[in-house]
């Protein structure tokens, strides 16, 4: 057996404690760095928002979690698990739901971490200032903690590092046109809890995925009108949504007037009080010094083989969690076996050419098909080619065909709208169990 080795992993979230946990099964000693008080990371809810509702300030306090106060999962419970580990969490009313809320969530991660004695290996309230390799192959994390009213800084050495911070903090914004001078009110989603403010209000949610679906809704129960823009194709123009009176549906934003009224690409034009962002959020690392290694262009984290291991750096350092639109506790525990199994001399990763071409050859695909530069880690719809092929990389079999049968039945779904998918797809599969 080999020497265990010293191991670094950033961020006590989902992906963290599953990463913590795989390293400390196979005996290597591992230190978890927390900027929080608490494990979940973005499951851990905090009612706080930052002063910059935008968050275009560098130097605004950062609020790591993102979660409105009433936020459910967008996969159903049976995705939410671990393989080993499933999500077995009742609501305060002890009710099994369907899509668990974002609290139920928080205590399936502590019992996870609690389960596996976890919370030793973590250090909390510390953030993370450096990541950077030294001469001699080692890592350097620097992070710094308040102590007695006084910021400290410590360093420590480690023979590997595993970047597991999440990405859903770092706001991305709309680009409308005319909007550095429109004068009302704009908040990002990542900076809204709950409706209130937005009482007898004339409110424009830009964005088409769950959460500007799951915000408009909820703001439409106490605003005056909300009106929801989309990029997406075939917009019913300016028609009501079913149910809610006071609720449009439109295209993109044409303009943004200086006398506060917006226009859309259906030439409809109102007069907002406030503009809600639910457009996505940007990758952030501003702790990790590669000297250009690894950079962050128009949201692609790379170069990366296969969306975790920068080949010039390879297998000392690595990212989990970095694939979005995916099964995302399962994948990453899958992410993280192969990292370990590298790191233990149980795997091997190809050269640093051929990583390097196959990161290219990529790129190069997406290109060809017309797939914007941002959507380099969205996973293809049928995720699972890349999940099944990292789980043979870590010697581990297929997902199994009901977690696939799932998956598809919601992605159905998402396909043909956002609005309401939860309820479908409870109503689908009421069908087909009684049919069983």
């Amino acid at each position: 057996m080999m020497k265990p080795l010293k191991i670094a992993v950033i961020g006590a979230g989902a992906a963290g404690l599953a990463t913590a946990r795989e390293f400390k099964k196979e005996g290597h000693v591992v230190v978890v760095y927390e900027k929080s008080d608490r494990v979940g990371g973005i499951w851990a809810y905090d009612p706080r928002v930052e002063e910059d509702p935008l968050g275009l300030d560098p130097n605004r306090e950062i609020i790591h979690s993102s979660l409105y106060r009433s936020v459910r999962t967008t996969i159903p419970r049976e995705l939410m698990g671990f393989l080993d580990y499933p999500f077995n969490v009742k609501d305060k009313n002890g009710v099994f739901q369907a899509f668990p809320g974002h609290e139920e969530v928080f205590q399936f991660l502590n019992n996870f971490a609690r389960d596996f004695r976890l919370m030793e290996l973590i250090r909390f309230s510390i953030q993370v200032v450096r990541v950077e390799q030294l001469e001699n192959g080692k890592w350097v994390v620097e992070g710094k903690h308040e102590r007695d009213g006084i910021i400290v800084n410590s360093e420590e050495w480690f023979d590997a590092v595993v970047v597991c911070n999440g990405h859903f903090t770092q706001p991305k914004l709309a680009k409308l046109p005319g909007i550095e001078k429109w004068p009302a009110k704009q908040i990002h989603s990542h900076n809204y809890r709950v409706p209130e403010p937005f009482r007898d209000q004339c409110v424009i949610v830009v964005g088409d995925g769950p959460s500007a679906q799951d915000i408009s809704l909820e703001i439409s129960t106490v605003a005056k009108e909300v009106h929801i823009s989309s990029r997406a194709p075939g917009i019913n123009v300016s028609k009501k949504m079913e149910k809610f009176d006071n609720l449009w549906q439109h295209p993109k934003i044409k303009y943004c007037y200086k006398n506060g009224e917006v226009e859309f690409e259906d030439e409809t034009l109102t007069s907002a009080d406030a503009i809600v962002h639910c457009t996505g959020y940007k990758y952030a690392l501003p702790f990790l010094k590669t000297n250009g290694v690894v950079t962050i262009d128009d949201n692609r984290v790379g170069p990366l083989y296969k969306h975790m291991f920068p080949p010039q750096l390879a297998p000392t350092l690595s990212f989990v969690g970095i694939p979005n639109r995916a099964n995302n506790f399962l994948m990453m525990q899958i992410q993280a076996e192969w990292v370990v199994c590298v790191l233990s001399g149980k795997a091997f990763l190809p050269s640093k050419e051929e990583m390097l071409e196959d990161v290219e050859e990529h790129y190069k695909q997406m290109e060809s098909m017309g797939v914007p530069k941002h959507y380099t880690h969205q996973l293809p719809l049928n995720q699972f080619e890349y999940i099944d092929w990292v789980a043979a990389q870590a010697g581990l079999p297929p997902i199994d065909d009901k977690t696939k049968e799932i998956t598809a039945r919601l992605y159905n779904i998402y396909g043909a709208s956002w609005v309401g998918y939860r309820d479908k797809y409870l109503q689908i599969t009421r069908k087909l169990n009684a049919l069983k």
